[in-house]
């Protein structure tokens, strides 16, 4: 059975904020499939590459996406393919990831995530 707009709705609501033990809070760059863990995590660089918080209106038409652009520092030598969904910075709660158009930086450069979308759609 197919899910109604409706209930696609509920399910993206809970899962930036309605239930509040489980809100998507950041997002992380990754340099292959995350897989279930969040594994392949960007790691260091001058400044430092750091997850960013990230904030979402509410679902409708059983889609999202982030009302935010976070901006994150990523060290050289790194290709980034992947975003990761977290449900806070400090349990560290991997909830899922999505595939980027891949970036490679030479140098330490940003990365500026302007499209972050969750769609039960397709």
């Amino acid at each position: 059975m197919p899910y109604t707009t409706v209930a696609k709705d509920l399910m993206l609501n809970a899962l930036i904020g309605t239930n509040p033990t489980t809100p998507i809070t950041h997002v992380s760059l990754h340099t292959a499939d995350p897989l279930a863990t969040g594994a392949n995590e960007v790691v260091g660089g001058t400044p430092p590459y750091a997850r960013q918080a990230v904030t979402f209106p509410a679902a409708a038409g059983g889609a999202i996406n982030a009302s935010n652009q976070p901006v994150f520092d990523v060290p050289g030598g790194v290709t980034v393919t992947h975003v990761g969904f977290w449900n806070n910075n400090v349990t560290d709660s991997f909830l899922g990831s999505a595939l980027v158009t891949s970036e490679a930086f030479g140098a330490q450069g940003t990365y500026t995530l302007t499209a972050a979308a969750l769609d039960l759609n397709g």
